[in-house]
């Protein structure tokens, strides 16, 4: 997949023209950047080294406060060192990089979120089966099939981008690459790469979101039997994951579920899902989670015990 045309790095435009701005972005992204990278590894940290968080889901949080760690360094270091840059540029092969990695930690995390809602809909309606169904061999195939599902997804998308003649135009009106500022700087009709993008893009999607509706769908029609505590109990456990779907599917289906234009908003609603989900992720896990706020503190106190010595 190389370039044959004459682009040989694009320029980003950034979040704002504005120096002072910029500053003041550098260090509130640098603060957020650090707190994403410490609230997920503590979530990481605190699964891996508490015997009461070994269920699968928690092993599938485990995955996903990983995919966090990754999906943001993908974009946020880059993001910081640009708002301190006075000429932005990224590299061609850069760019397809940033790109691939972007949409292949973005899938992985979508099929994770998709494997979560099934593990709830396995532990709420098929209890006596739950350790039976979701084995440690089913959990590992299932995080087998999200890392391989966004890589077909992500080399799919960045394959179909590699087939654009860019030829003249290289600016880049956001602060990373992704496929529709890209398909504004081609010098050749982008009709059909962009319809072909929105239905790789779109298929991940629905199937996705269809998967995620009909669990949850059978997990409400199943509590209806349940007594009011048990409800109550069931729902708590949904709440933290619907919560973070919802963080994560919103500004992804007004980005990627549409016909190939930009918009204005794009640029807010990018530091929406790059930035600040990423961070509230683990703080919407702990925070409404019991057992996880236990383990931490466990884990605190072995810390401290173990720096007193």
């Amino acid at each position: 997949m190389a370039n044959t045309y004459n682009v040989t790095e694009f320029i980003f435009l950034g979040l704002s023209p504005n120096q002072e701005v910029q500053r003041v972005c550098f260090v509130i992204f640098l603060l957020l950047y650090l707190a994403i990278i410490l609230g997920n590894s503590l979530i990481v940290l605190t699964i891996l080294t508490s015997r009461s968080l070994g269920s699968p889901m928690y092993f599938f949080l485990s995955y996903l406060s990983f995919v966090e760690i990754c999906y943001s360094s993908t974009i946020i270091p880059r993001l910081i060192s640009d708002l301190l840059a006075e000429r932005k540029t990224i590299s061609w092969w850069g760019c397809m990089t940033q790109l691939f990695f972007l949409h292949f930690f973005g899938g992985v995390e979508i099929i994770l979120l998709t494997v979560m809602a099934y593990d709830r809909y396995v532990a709420i309606c098929k209890p006596l089966n739950y350790t039976t169904i979701m084995n440690w061999q089913m959990c590992m195939v299932l995080v087998g099939m999200a890392w391989v599902g966004g890589f077909v997804h992500s080399f799919a998308q960045v394959l179909l981008i590699c087939q654009l003649p860019f030829c003249g135009p290289n600016v880049i009106d956001h602060y990373f690459c992704d496929v529709l500022p890209l398909l504004e700087l081609p010098c050749s009709d982008t009709f059909l790469i962009g319809l072909m993008i929105v239905a790789n893009g779109g298929t991940l999607n629905v199937i996705s979101l269809s998967v995620l509706l009909t669990s949850y769908m059978v997990i409400l029609l199943h509590l209806r039997t349940r007594s009011s505590e048990g409800r109550r109990k069931a729902l708590s456990t949904c709440g933290s994951h619907i919560t973070v779907l919802m963080l994560f599917f919103v500004p992804g289906v007004f980005i990627y579920l549409r016909p190939s234009t930009t918009l204005p908003a794009d640029k807010m609603v990018a530091v929406f899902y790059t930035v600040v989900t990423p961070l509230l992720n683990p703080v919407i896990y702990s925070l409404r989670n019991a057992e996880v706020k236990k383990a931490m503190k466990r884990l605190w106190i072995r810390t401290m015990k173990l720096g007193g010595t």
